[in-house]
């Protein structure tokens, strides 16, 4: 779509170039050939020149923007060819021929200032004026001032058709973004319930087993160390099931899940764990929703596993353009730098890139750390 847009432009940028060449030919080959001097040839070689610069060897100025220095030197290459020979007055028109297209009045003032001009170059020849040559004028300008309108809506048309492909194709886009992600929420799903039923049902089964040949042989030292190993692997098969597929969304909200989640640590840690909501309820869609508790959900384990934490807050805000994901601990802090990889940061900062949001970890050794994960306006107005 957008090499289509991009050809469409070259393609009319090409046309208003051969517009302009034909036009300036046109309008001074006759005077250029009958009269045999340098200086006009020089002139109208310069006015190609100075088109050239303005419009095909820098960026073109955009629909309606008339420059003022293209307009300044054209119309004084222009002036000295009228001052050479008045029949250079018409080239006059080829100074304006892009901007015929885009901007009307410049096309009409173009037109009028040539009819009237060609009515004084009669004036100065003859020393008078025929109501015939009035005639003759005024029809040459409305003619001209017919086809101006119409260039200048065709190329109005031209930029909305343009408009039309932009939106068309930013909607192809977001559309293609809402598939990818909802592509990516089934697929965690079917990881979620593969792994549930293979992996964690099976150390379910071997747990049970060893228990009970723990229970024949208590003293085991190898056997013990067994039942430890697996039990270790069923409850981290249990956490990743979670990470895939986070069930506390399917019973409840996102602020209950993570007032759920804090209260679990404090339940399972004795950490003063709590959970703040700030602001008015915004709706967000399952896969935004999903992904903050999957980033609480990991920088809370990492307060767990490694800042030896007293405190932990959850807090979740609702602002006017913004949603924001604020976990906070009073542990031991790291340098987010060099820790990223094994706190798992990256995945953090990956998930909400996902959806459009932002990651920040601020944290310093001994200072504590603070993961805030936050969702723009664009997104959450994508998401209703």
């Amino acid at each position: 779509m957008v090499g289509g847009v991009e050809s469409w432009e070259r393609s009319r940028r090409r046309w208003q170039h051969a517009f302009f060449i034909s036009w300036l030919v046109l309008t001074s080959a006759g005077p250029v050939m009958a009269g045999g001097q340098v200086l006009p040839v020089v002139l109208v070689a310069g006015l190609a020149a100075w088109y050239a610069v303005w419009f095909v060897l820098r960026t073109p100025p955009t629909s309606g923007d008339v420059p003022l220095p293209y307009m300044l030197g054209g119309g004084l290459l222009w002036l000295g060819l009228f001052a050479v020979d008045s029949s250079f007055l018409v080239v006059g028109l080829s100074v304006l021929v892009p901007y015929c297209m885009d901007a009307v009045r410049v096309g009409l003032v173009a037109v009028v200032s040539c009819a009237g001009g060609w009515l004084w170059h009669r004036y100065h020849a003859t020393g008078s004026i025929t109501w015939t040559e009035i005639a003759i004028s005024a029809m040459v300008a409305i003619s001209a001032g017919t086809a101006v309108g119409y260039f200048n809506s065709v190329a109005q048309q031209s930029d909305e058709r343009k408009r039309l492909i932009d939106e068309l194709q930013a909607a192809q886009e977001a559309r293609a973004v809402a598939e990818r992600q909802a592509g990516v929420a089934a697929e965690r799903q079917r990881l979620a319930r593969d792994i549930h039923d293979s992996l964690t049902q099976g150390f379910a089964s071997v747990v049970m087993l060893l228990e009970a040949a723990q229970a024949t042989l208590p003293d085991n030292k190898h056997l013990s160390q067994a039942l430890r190993a697996t039990r270790e692997n069923l409850a981290e098969s249990r956490r990743v099931v979670q990470a895939l597929r986070p069930g506390d969304l399917d019973e409840c909200g996102l602020p209950e899940a993570l007032e759920r989640l804090s209260g679990r640590l404090s339940d399972e840690t004795g950490i003063a764990a709590h959970t703040v909501i700030t602001g008015a309820l915004q709706p967000l869609d399952a896969q935004a929703q999903a992904e903050l508790l999957r980033v609480a959900q990991e920088a809370v384990a990492n307060a767990r596993r490694h800042a030896g934490a007293e405190r932990v807050t959850l807090t979740l805000s609702y602002m006017e353009d913004l949603v924001v994901l604020d976990v906070h601990d009073d542990g031991g802090g790291f340098d987010p730098e060099r820790a990223a990889s094994g706190h798992g940061l990256s995945i953090m900062r990956e998930r909400m890139e996902q959806i459009g949001g932002t990651l920040l970890v601020e944290s310093a050794p001994g200072a504590g750390a603070t993961v805030v994960a936050s969702l723009p306006a664009a997104v959450l107005s994508g998401a209703r």
